[in-house]
């Protein structure tokens, strides 16, 4: 059907055991196109598009969401790392 389609994807990406480079990101997408994404090593949105690049020095205006998003590092992806992983090493 016609329609527009914009979604957020959340990703905590690593690949060593003590989680030393886990990086958490949020993609920002509209019919399937990356237009902005958060980078907790870079701290801050960078825009992708023309529209991306916008939205980004919006959002990077506010300081309270750059520290949440940044924190979700710990908050999010450590803690749920830690749970799935020792999951699948005590099944292995």
């Amino acid at each position: 059907a016609d329609g527009y389609y914009e979604y957020t994807m959340f990703e905590c990406v690593y690949s060593t055991s003590d989680y030393s480079d886990m990086v958490y990101l949020a993609s920002l997408s509209f019919n399937k196109d990356v237009y902005a994404q958060f980078n907790s090593t870079v701290g801050k949105f960078v825009g992708l598009t023309e529209y991306g690049v916008k939205q980004a020095e919006y959002f990077n205006k506010d300081q309270a969401l750059l520290q949440q998003l940044k924190a979700n590092v710990d908050t999010l992806c450590r803690n749920n790392a830690q749970g799935s992983d020792s999951a699948i090493r005590d099944k292995a």
